[in-house]
């Protein structure tokens, strides 16, 4: 019977911890949000893992974990931006193999 209570109250927590919103500031320049969250919405709504982010100057250079190389332009009104802000992604990419929990951690985020 102790294990029963045992087993509820680890699927309490796990539900209190699934449930807990993050914020993040909603015009920050899409480096610094990119940096902490280390996603990228390709144009085709597919969701990438990014494994590295590198600032040359008003641009930026990433590698995704599918080894895609982009060069972007930092901007707080971009297209990935807005993607980002408000979840346009469709679904995740399947080379980057994004891990469930990422996913579960990005929706629970929101931008204020």
């Amino acid at each position: 019977m102790a294990l029963k209570v045992a087993m509820k109250t680890d699927d309490a927590a796990a539900k209190k911890e699934q449930k807990k919103m993050r914020y993040i500031q909603k015009r920050r320049p899409i480096f610094k949000i990119l940096e902490k969250i280390k996603l990228w919405p390709s144009r085709s709504g597919i969701l990438h893992g990014i494994k590295t982010i590198v600032k040359e100057g008003n641009c930026m250079i990433m590698e995704t974990h599918c080894h895609e190389v982009i060069k972007v332009r930092i901007s707080k009104n971009s297209r990935a931006a807005r993607w980002l802000r408000n979840k346009w992604a469709e679904r995740a990419c399947s080379g980057c193999r994004i891990p469930a929990w990422k996913i579960a951690k990005f929706a629970n985020t929101l931008f204020k």
